[in-house]
């Protein structure tokens, strides 16, 4: 029996008529692009032909946007807008942060190691608590002490501005359907938007230093906790609120007694995401001007000093681990309604204060310099044996330096070629049949006009550059995705063990996945590229793999019982019924790699993050904007054409 027989009768009376319908739409949507191409093509194409963006289309913004840069630098000591209102902003963070950071100093190394252990066996536990000590000693040992403080009093600053923006926005989107349809698709933009577009608009405002970093910072690590204070508030139990209201409860009791407290594990997953975010953002901020670890892998990254980016590197990974695993910890402890230990927290307060006041006294706040390991020469030796030795002319496999040389030659540069050959009105056909396609007429016209204004900034080629490493970077990753994912979804044992690999990838900024790259690639496009692929592929898997465990057990098991093949079962029945979650994967891969694409111009991906990299780097903020500018609208572009959905009838039908 073939599998065409096996798995007809299983969704028969829903899923044929489905299928025809969505047949039918997509025949009807062809069509009609069809004709507006036959009309407008001709037209057209007489009047600007040639297939890079029309000159006379453009509109060149650097002039006005210098002026503005200069003006700004010019009056920010004399406007009332910086005097009375900027400048508080900026000086409240540099106090903020500088007395954090003094605290941290304060407290000594011994100081904020025991408060980290104990916070972390407050919330999780002894075995995380250890886990804790250990990462905090390690970033001690590598020389990263002090660098590892000026990161952790950014982040405390920058979270805690977050968590209290993302809970302002986050109730007022609970409370308020009106409002919550207002950010809604703010939130979406900005949370597909890569951290580099972040930079340039608080430079501009703020200049390069600390207080343009936190508020790039806050920025970008607010959606989350935002987005999910309004998941928590508005799924909170209607039964409970019924109850509460009925007792007379006000507004301000209800959402104090029933809304936050049903809310709980959804606030603490907010939390947990914005301080991932945080420590990502407060990494890439090391751009602006932000001291610590970021800086040194930056500084390190542009000398091509691996050894040293290696050492900073490091710390960060720990770091994100720990905060991501004691953020989660606390989530579930709160989700499993254990009964409060209040006392647990003055042990807390006690052994930290004791710890701090026993190395005061001792004169052993700093970490001692005997106790700090180099690693970086010997990483740098290890780099240049490789160099020496694997970079090329291995026998048969040929070397790293080679594969990043033919990935180049045979996908980069023909992918590149290729879409700057295609006329642009072509491409802006592209776009708008394939954001049609799986969207609505909205997000089609979201997308072509996206994909206009990068034409219009005068960036065409540039963003086509970076298009190009995108789409090469996500074929890579989605084969290697949906590959591994579908492996891990038929095997337990392999889920298991891919299971804390994807964990402790997900949790690493996108920074650190530069160093690796470059000391197995060289700097150039395919390391970015791979760097990408990297960043984006846990993603990939883990949607991939839930998808496919999450399809009706009915089915699979009416498709068994016919005579299917494993290999029918995956083909006809797992990947159609997990079709929702694959796009889901498609998207969040694509986005993924944007975000790692862009900051590849750090090590020689060009394009784009190139020219944003150059405006910080020698002050021409108008560059840098413009690039900027490009980056949102392609991040809207992709994001669009590749998210799909659903128009609905007033009945709630689809349409």
């Amino acid at each position: 029996m073939t599998a065409a027989t096996t798995t007809a009768p299983l969704d028969r009376d829903s899923a044929s008529p489905l299928m025809a319908a969505l047949r039918h739409r997509v025949l009807g949507k062809l069509l009609l692009l069809a004709v507006a191409a036959a009309v407008i093509v001709p037209i057209v194409n007489a009047k600007w032909p040639g297939a890079s963006w029309p000159g006379a289309l453009t509109v060149d913004v650097s002039e006005p946007l210098g002026r503005t840069s200069d003006w700004i630098i010019d009056n920010r000591d004399s406007s009332p807008l910086f005097l009375y209102f900027l400048g508080h902003i900026s000086n409240a963070v540099i106090v903020s942060v500088r007395a954090v950071y003094v605290v941290l100093l304060a407290a000594g190394w011994a100081g904020v190691t025991a408060a980290a252990g104990l916070v972390a066996w407050r919330v999780a536990g002894w075995r995380l608590a250890a886990s804790a000590v250990v990462a905090l000693l390690a970033c001690g040992a590598l020389g990263m002490w002090v660098p590892t403080m000026q990161t952790l009093a950014l982040m405390v600053i920058a979270v805690l501005a977050s968590v209290v923006l993302g809970l302002l926005l986050g109730l007022a989107a609970g409370l308020s359907e009106r409002m919550y349809r207002a950010l809604r698709p703010v939130l979406d933009t900005m949370q597909v938007l890569p951290a580099y577009a972040y930079l340039l608009p608080v430079v501009l405002v703020f200049g390069m230093g600390v207080p343009a970093a936190v508020l790039a910072t806050v920025v970008y690590a607010a959606p989350p906790m935002a987005r999910l204070t309004a998941l928590g508030l508005r799924s909170a139990d209607s039964g409970v609120m019924e109850a509460v209201t009925s007792l007379g409860a006000t507004a301000r009791q209800r959402l104090l007694s029933a809304r936050l407290p049903l809310a709980r594990k959804e606030l603490l997953l907010g939390l947990n995401q914005t301080i991932m975010m945080a420590l990502s953002m407060a990494v890439i901020a090391s751009v602006i001007g932000a001291a610590g670890l970021g800086d040194r892998v930056y500084q390190a990254l542009a000398s091509v000093d691996v050894g040293v980016a290696l050492g900073a590197g490091i710390p960060i990974v720990l770091l994100a681990v720990i905060l991501d695993r004691v953020t989660g910890a606390a989530g579930e402890r709160l989700g499993a309604h254990e009964p409060p230990a209040h006392w647990k927290w003055g042990v807390v307060a006690a052994g930290t204060v004791a710890v701090a006041l026993a190395s005061r006294f001792a004169d052993r706040l700093d970490w001692p310099d005997s106790w700090v390991v180099n690693i970086a020469n010997p990483v740098n030796d290890a780099v240049g044996w490789m160099t020496d030795h694997l970079y090329t002319g291995v026998p048969v496999i040929g070397g790293t330096a080679d594969w990043a040389a033919h990935f180049t030659t045979w996908v980069l540069d023909p992918v590149r070629d290729g879409l700057t050959w295609l006329p642009w009105w072509s491409v802006l056909l592209i776009v708008a049949a394939l954001a049609w396609l799986i969207g609505t007429w909205r997000t089609a016209l979201t997308a072509v006009l996206a994909m206009a204004a990068i034409g219009v900034l005068g960036v065409w080629k540039p963003s086509l550059d970076t298009l190009s490493q995108v789409l090469a970077a996500v074929a890579v990753t989605l084969v290697l995705g949906f590959a591994i994912g579908i492996a891990a979804a038929r095997s337990e044992r392999l889920e298991r063990v891919l299971r804390p690999v994807l964990d402790v990838f997900q949790t690493m900024p996108q920074f650190v996945y530069l160093i690796p790259v470059v000391a197995l690639f060289g700097v150039g496009r395919a390391p970015a590229v791979a760097a990408a692929v990297v960043y984006a592929l846990p993603a990939v898997v883990r949607i991939t793999t839930q998808g496919l465990r999450q399809v009706d057990p009915a089915a699979m098991e009416a498709s068994r019982s016919m005579g299917a093949t494993a290999g029918q079962q995956l083909r006809q029945v797992q990947l159609p019924l997990a079709r929702p979650a694959l796009l889901l994967a498609v998207n969040q891969g694509v986005v993924l790699v944007l975000a790692v694409v862009i900051i590849g111009g750090l090590v020689g991906g060009g394009a784009l993050g190139y020219d944003v990299v150059f405006g910080l780097a020698q002050g021409d903020l108008a560059t840098g904007l413009v690039a900027g500018a490009a980056i949102v609208c392609l991040g809207l572009m992709l994001d669009r054409v590749t998210q799909p959905t659903q128009r609905r009838t007033r009945t709630g039908k689809e349409a």
